[in-house]
């Protein structure tokens, strides 16, 4: 192919100078994002570089609609609080080692990213980083950057995991309306084509944070706060701590026939959150429920203070719960803070009165009253205006609570439905859609949207949460601007920009290397102008380059479309953006620990793709 003395056009020129001016629009961040989007989408249609008939194509591409889906089907999984019980299950498996818990965390979040959007995975996963940050001591930054950077990895698993990848296969397809005559027709990727690629990107986040990039992290606590970090907080603030055990009540056990009440009148008796009775499981239990052989105790403290009761009282501890995993679920329920109001109803009375637990769901931990806390025979305590309340329960019966506004909830907790009776179905119809997308008769667009339809119709979610789960400013931007990458190839563009460059390198230079140039020249790019806009822009470029070269096609679309997440180091990757404050990294930081990552990213995306191109 012989593109060097193609002469440029005006057509050329027009959609080269757009492109530049999105890039020039998106570096100095004057307009947002997706108003540039539009904005270039519309000159496209007035300059005449894309037919009005297929302007607007974008908006139903396989790649806009799968990114609707998987935006969709990461909320039904959330929905179900699977990455809460992951939590759990990571805390068990570490036994208190750092290197496990660090090793275990970030490989199974990028596992997670191979089939949700990395945002959506990042932020199920701020979380989850709170919460074993303060169980464990290991401090915030320590954890949240190797996470989000083996999330990033993870996306290279499947088409699915990264916004660049799911576009990757519209573009070559689109490509093969401009290709010379004697190419090759350049077929769509299958799902699990770069899962290679993406293991090893995996391997090597990995292996750089376990024994280079985590000593280099800082030690102290993040400045900022994130979601879930409210178990230290309260351990600081009212000295309640510990972790959840069920107690079941034996023959033998003293407890049989006493009332709640009672037995939480008994010396070194734990704080007592929930109680299981038949097959009734409830959470704050009234005072007066009797406890019967078989009850199993939802409680809350310190290791050894409970195994104390449990042996004086003739209980049958575990520390896994099987009765009330769900109930205790943190997205379904938690501690909060309220203060009591002026003109509340409760003034004057006490919780015992009140029936807290009967009527509202809510357990009275503590009362912190002019800087004193209150632990002790808390029930039978007359509430004042300005009291601080310390509560344990249900998220959905405090959000009740506040609305009478007899309390003001102070707490910043979860508003959104909870189903974690939905996981197993949920997890079913995720299954299936993958199935699907593993056809090669479907394409990925359609099985995912199954996916979604399942969900709906298994209500797992409602729909008004679907349309809430989707991110409108991700989708206008990625719809917008694929007539630009369109315009790149149909114009001659791209084809005019791949023949000069090859004409300054020397004669004779191997296509790996020629890849090497594409994978930075495209990070550097995603550092400007977000990694959606440098696919669309440099997959048309990096397919004719490639001709012109002597390469594979295919094999240099693709390393566009890894390398465009290859971004550690600034906030134009929204990942990253993410954790910036709640971990208090500074842009030195990043740089000193994201540079030689992204090189190794580089090196790993080039050597992996001609292994198998």
């Amino acid at each position: 192919m012989d593109d060097v003395g193609l002469p440029l056009t005006r057509d050329m020129a027009l959609v080269l100078g757009l492109a530049v001016f999105t890039m020039v629009m998106f570096l100095f961040e004057r307009v947002r994002a997706d108003i540039v989007a539009l904005v270039v989408l519309v000159l496209l249609g007035l300059a005449g570089l894309v037919e009005p008939e297929a302007l607007f194509n974008g908006f139903s591409s396989n790649a806009v609609i799968a990114i609707i889906a998987t935006m969709i089907l990461g909320a039904g999984l959330d929905r179900t609080g699977a990455l809460n019980r992951l939590a759990g299950w990571l805390l068990r498996r570490s036994h208190g080692d750092e290197k496990r818990l660090l090793l275990l965390t970030t490989g199974i979040a990028g596992l997670n990213s191979s089939f949700m959007q990395n945002p959506s995975v990042m932020a199920l996963y701020m979380p989850v980083a709170a919460r074993l940050s303060s169980r464990t001591g290991l401090s915030l930054p320590r954890l949240l950057l190797p996470i989000a950077a083996a999330i990033v990895m993870g996306g290279a698993l499947t088409m699915v995991g990264n916004s660049p990848l799911i576009l990757l296969n519209d573009l070559l397809v689109a490509a093969n309306a401009n290709l010379p005559s004697g190419a090759a027709t350049l077929e769509p990727l299958k799902m699990f084509a770069p899962l290679p690629i993406g293991i090893a990107l995996l391997l090597a986040t990995l292996a750089y944070f376990h024994w280079y990039g985590t000593r280099r992290l800082p030690e102290d606590e993040g400045k900022g706060a994130t979601p879930g970090r409210t178990e230290s907080y309260f351990e600081q603030a009212y000295g309640i701590e510990g972790d959840v055990y069920e107690l079941t009540i034996t023959a033998d056990s003293p407890l049989v026939g006493m009332t709640l009440g009672e037995a939480e009148a008994l010396r070194g008796a734990p704080l007592m959150l929930a109680l299981k009775t038949g097959d009734e499981s409830r959470m704050a239990p009234p005072a007066d429920s009797r406890l019967w052989v078989g009850s199993v105790l939802g409680v809350m403290g310190p290791r050894q203070q409970v195994v104390d009761f449990a042996q004086a009282q003739f209980l049958r501890m575990s520390s896994r719960l099987r009765h009330f995993a769900d109930l205790f679920n943190p997205a379904r329920a938690g501690i909060s803070e309220a203060v009591v109001p002026a003109t509340s109803r409760y003034l004057g009375r006490t919780a015992g009165e009140l029936q807290l637990r009967r009527k509202a769901g809510l357990s009275l931990l503590a009362i912190n009253r002019d800087k004193q806390v209150m632990r002790e025979n808390v029930r039978d305590e007359p509430l004042r205006a300005g009291d601080m309340l310390v509560f344990h329960s249900i998220w959905s019966d405090l959000a009740q609570a506040g609305d009478t506004r007899d309390l003001v909830v102070v707490t910043d907790f979860p508003k959104a439905k909870q189903r974690p009776h939905k996981l197993r179905i949920a997890l079913v119809i995720f299954t299936i859609s993958m199935l699907l997308a593993l056809s090669s008769r479907l394409p990925v667009s359609i099985a995912l949207m199954a996916g979604v339809a399942g969900m709906l119709v298994a209500g797992v979610l409602d729909i008004d949460e679907a349309y809430a789960a989707i991110n409108w400013k991700t989708v206008f931007l990625m719809a917008c601007l694929i007539p630009l990458g369109w315009a790149m190839d149909s114009s001659g563009a791209a084809a005019w920009l791949a023949g000069h460059t090859i004409e300054q390198l020397p004669r004779g230079m191997p296509p790996w290397f020629v890849q090497i140039m594409v994978a930075l020249a495209t990070t550097a790019m995603s550092l400007v102008i977000s990694h959606v806009g440098a696919t669309i822009v440099m997959v048309p470029l990096a397919i004719n380059l490639a001709l012109a070269a002597g390469g594979n096609p295919t094999a240099f679309a693709l390393v566009v479309a890894l390398s465009a997440s290859n971004n550690f180091m600034t906030a134009s990757n929204p990942v990253i953006s993410m954790i910036t404050g709640p971990a208090g990294y500074t842009t030195q930081l990043l740089w000193r620990i994201g540079g030689p990552l992204s090189l190794a990213y580089a090196v790993v995306t080039v050597a992996m793709v001609n292994l198998l191109f």
